[in-house]
C-alpha cells in the first residue's frame, strides 16, 4: 500500500523569517568598526573604568602591553571600592606593575 505524503503549505510552516529573529536583539554600539580582539578589550576596558573618552589609550595598551598586566591592573581596580578615579587608579597600578617587571628581569 502506498504512502501519501502530506504537502505542507509554505505560508503555514513553523520557521520563522531570519529577519524577525534579530529584531528583539538591541545593538549598545552607536557605530564604530572593532574587527580584532585587542580592540574589543581595550573598549571594554574604557567602559569598565568609566573613562570612555580615552578609549584609544586603552585599545592601544590593550595591544602593546602583555595581557597579564592589564588583567593584574583591572583585578585591582575592581576590586578597590572607594577609588575617585577609576581610570588614574588604574594607570598607577600599571606603571607599579610595569616597573616591578622591569626591575625582576634578569639582565646579561
Amino acid at each position: 500500500m502506498p504512502t501519501q505524503s502530506k504537502k505542507v503549505d509554505p505560508k503555514q510552516s513553523s520557521f520563522a523569517p531570519l529577519g524577525s529573529m534579530f529584531e528583539s536583539y538591541e545593538i549598545q554600539d552607536k557605530g564604530g568598526y572593532i574587527t580584532q580582539e585587542f580592540q574589543d578589550f581595550g573598549y571594554r576596558l574604557s567602559c569598565e573604568l568609566g573613562d570612555e573618552k580615552h578609549k584609544s589609550l586603552y585599545i592601544k595598551l590593550a595591544k602593546t602591553v602583555p595581557r597579564k598586566l592589564l588583567e593584574e591592573a583591572r583585578s585591582f581596580v575592581i576590586d578597590a571600592d572607594s577609588a575617585k578615579s577609576k581610570a588614574r587608579l588604574f594607570m598607577w597600578k600599571l606603571k607599579q606593575l610595569r616597573e616591578a617587571k622591569k626591575n625582576i628581569t634578569p639582565t646579561k
